[in-house]
């Protein structure tokens, strides 16, 4: 079960075996109640919390794959070589992948949604989720080149987020093209308008570039509304910002104009 594990870490594995890996009491513990479980590793101090004869036994609340482990009882020392963390937390989970991903698509033209132009950092998309989260984002549409949200450090960064938002897969520049044409896709860039003075609407595709280029020529031509986060600082050293904490910014102006 161990190799099982850590073989995990690869994508190849992760699609082939259709599982991932949480950890941590806080991650597990909102997880577990969103997705089938194959294995729980768990010491007696997370058993005694979630599994006791005071609570409601949690092995008949949960969803189990069709060929569960169950739950595993290890001791500090099993649980170290179990989990991918430097410092395990309690419990470790594997979890299964949707069989569809894509079942509950994104509607830009109703709701404010997020599209990634490829975000290659595991815990950049993790950031990106729990920040979705937060501001009731519930979809994020992410192109191929984007980092896989099942990898262990996007669901760690999570903190549980991944079970409340809708992380899915597409061709960036198809999709945009397939939505409705009255779409407004908002994209940030360096000739872009000042965020905080630019009309903002409820709704829309808010896309996020990659790290170190940005967004894509292809998906630039598609952006309606071009944003910019000022600089307030003409003598930084910064050169640009860390794309999830420009995805907070951006969310958190979208959800103050239109607070009602």
């Amino acid at each position: 079960m161990i190799k099982l594990v850590h073989s995990l870490e690869l994508k190849k594995n992760r699609k082939r075996e259709r599982l991932f890996v949480a950890e941590g009491p806080k991650t597990v513990g909102d997880m577990i109640r969103h997705y089938s479980v194959h294995a729980i590793f768990a010491i007696d101090e997370w058993k005694r919390q979630h599994c006791d004869d005071t609570k409601e036994d949690i092995m008949t609340t949960l969803r189990w794959t069709s060929n569960a482990i169950g739950i595993i009882t290890v001791d500090e020392d099993e649980l170290r070589r179990v989990s991918l963390l430097q410092n395990p937390q309690q419990v470790v989970a594997l979890l299964q992948i949707p069989d569809d991903e894509q079942d509950d698509a994104a509607n830009p033209s109703k709701e404010l949604c997020i599209a990634l132009d490829g975000v290659q950092d595991p815990g950049n998309l993790g950031t990106i989720i729990r920040i979705a989260d937060w501001f009731g984002i519930r979809h994020i549409v992410c192109s191929p080149l984007t980092a896989d949200a099942y990898n262990p450090k996007t669901v760690q960064a999570t903190m549980g987020s991944l079970s409340n938002v809708c992380v899915t897969y597409r061709d960036l520049d198809n999709y945009i093209s397939g939505l409705s044409p009255d779409t407004a896709i908002y994209g940030t860039l360096l000739d872009g308008d000042d965020i905080y003075t630019t009309p903002l609407s409820d709704k829309g595709l808010i896309v996020m570039g990659n790290e170190g280029n940005g967004i894509s020529e292809n998906i630039r031509k598609r952006v309606t509304h071009k944003l910019l986060i000022p600089d307030f600082n003409p003598g930084k050293s910064a050169e640009s910002l860390n794309v999830s904490i420009a995805t907070a910014i951006v969310c958190s102006e979208f959800r103050r104009r239109n607070n009602k």
